[in-house]
C-alpha cells in the first residue's frame, strides 16, 4: 500500500470517528459553540508557534544557520495537507482555509529568505568567530524564547518587535570580540525586528477591520466539579449546574486551555461537550519515536519528527470528547509531553 493511500485511509477512519456528534441540541450558549472541524484547522495556526519554539530551543546553544527551516516548510504544509483530508466531509471553511494559506505562504517566503540569508551569510561570519556566541546572538535567542511565551496566549502581531529592535541597540554592545560577527548579526536581527514590526503592525490593522474579537473563554460540559470548586482554577467560571449532577463551566482557550483541561482530568472531571461538540477533538504529543496511545479510541492522524531532536516526534492523536480525560491521564507520565489540545 502506497504512503499517499495509507494517510487517506487514516485520515478517513478519523473522519467517520468524529463525524457522529452527540444527539440532542449543545449544551453551550451560542455565542460559545464553534463547528467541529475547527479542532483540526487550528492545527497549522498552533504549528506557527511549535515552531518557533523548537527554534527558540536550538538557538540557545546554536548558530540559527543550523535550523533545518526547509523541513520545517514542508511539515507545516504537509500537516495542512493532512488536515484538509480529515475534514473533507465537513463544508468548506473558505475564510478559514484562505486565513491558513495567507499566513503558510507568508511563513514560507520568511523561512526561506532565512535560510538563504543564514546559509550564505550567517555561516560566513561563524567561521571567524573564536570567542563562541556574541551577545547578539545570545539577545537573539532571548527574544526567540520571549516571542514564543507570548503568542502561546496572544497574537503574533501583537508582539513589541519595536521595542526588541531598540534593546538589540541599547543592551549590546558596537564593539568587543568577534566584531564581524556582531555587526552582522546586528544587522540581520535589525532587519528581522523593523521587517516583523511594520508586517505586524498592517496584519493588526487589517484584523481588527476584518474580524470580531474571539471569545478568550471557552464553553465546557463536565461531569462533575472538583472536589474544591475549582477553587486551584481561578479563571474557571461556572455558568449553570444541571440536574444530572452535571456542570457548564467557562476555562481559557489556547494554550491556557491545555493547562486547564490536564488540571480537570487530574482532580477527576469528565468532559462531556467542549464548545458545544461532543465528537473528535485534536491532541498532539511530543514523545519518544516510535511512542504510540495504548487507547484504541485515540486515532492516530499522523506523526511528524522533530527536526532538531531525532530522538522524539510530534504524534497527533484524535479522540471524541468524551475520553479526552482518560487520554490527558494517559499523557502525564515522564518521557511523555502533551503539546496542546486543539479547543476548537
Amino acid at each position: 500500500m502506497s504512503a499517499a493511500r495509507a494517510l487517506r485511509l487514516v485520515a478517513a477512519a478519523c473522519a467517520l470517528a468524529i463525524a457522529a456528534q452527540g444527539s440532542g441540541e449543545p449544551v453551550a450558549p451560542k455565542e460559545h459553540r464553534r463547528p467541529p472541524d475547527q479542532t483540526f484547522l487550528t492545527y497549522p495556526e498552533w504549528f506557527l508557534v511549535h515552531s518557533p519554539a523548537e527554534y527558540a530551543v536550538y538557538v540557545r546553544d546554536h548558530a540559527p544557520s543550523g535550523f533545518p527551516f526547509w523541513g520545517h516548510v514542508r511539515q507545516f504544509w504537509q500537516g495542512y495537507a493532512t488536515v484538509r483530508e480529515a475534514i473533507r466531509d465537513y463544508p468548506f471553511n473558505f475564510g478559514y482555509h484562505v486565513m491558513i494559506v495567507v499566513i503558510g505562504s507568508s511563513t514560507t517566503v520568511e523561512y526561506l529568505l532565512r535560510l538563504a540569508y543564514e546559509t550564505l551569510v550567517g555561516r560566513l561570519t561563524e567561521l571567524t568567530a573564536t570567542h563562541g556566541m556574541t551577545e547578539e546572538d545570545r539577545y537573539g535567542a532571548r527574544v526567540a524564547q520571549d516571542y514564543v511565551d507570548f503568542i502561546r496566549v496572544l497574537p503574533w502581531y501583537e508582539y513589541d518587535f519595536a521595542g526588541k529592535l531598540a534593546g538589540l541597540w541599547r543592551d549590546t554592545s558596537l564593539w568587543g570580540p568577534d566584531v564581524l560577527r556582531k555587526w552582522e548579526r546586528k544587522y540581520a536581527l535589525t532587519t528581522e525586528y523593523a521587517i516583523k514590526a511594520a508586517y505586524g503592525w498592517l496584519i493588526k490593522k487589517a484584523t481588527k477591520a476584518s474580524y470580531d474579537e474571539p471569545l478568550p473563554v471557552t464553553a465546557v460540559l463536565v461531569d462533575r466539579l472538583p472536589a474544591d470548586g475549582g477553587a486551584a482554577l481561578p479563571e474557571l467560571k461556572v455558568l449553570e449546574r444541571r440536574a444530572d449532577g452535571s456542570v457548564l463551566v467557562t476555562v481559557p482557550r489556547y494554550e491556557a486551555f491545555k493547562v486547564y483541561a490536564a488540571a480537570l482530568a487530574k482532580r477527576g472531571a469528565n468532559f462531556l461537550e467542549i464548545a458545544g461538540n461532543r465528537s473528535g477533538i485534536l491532541v498532539t504529543v511530543l514523545a519518544p519515536r516510535g511512542w504510540r496511545s495504548a487507547r484504541g479510541d485515540a486515532k492516530l492522524l499522523f506523526t511528524q519528527p522533530i527536526l532538531t531532536r531525532p530522538a522524539e516526534e510530534r504524534v497527533a492523536l484524535v479522540v471524541p470528547v468524551a475520553s479526552l480525560a482518560a487520554l490527558l491521564l494517559e499523557l502525564d507520565r515522564p518521557g511523555i509531553q502533551l503539546e496542546h489540545v486543539y479547543d476548537y
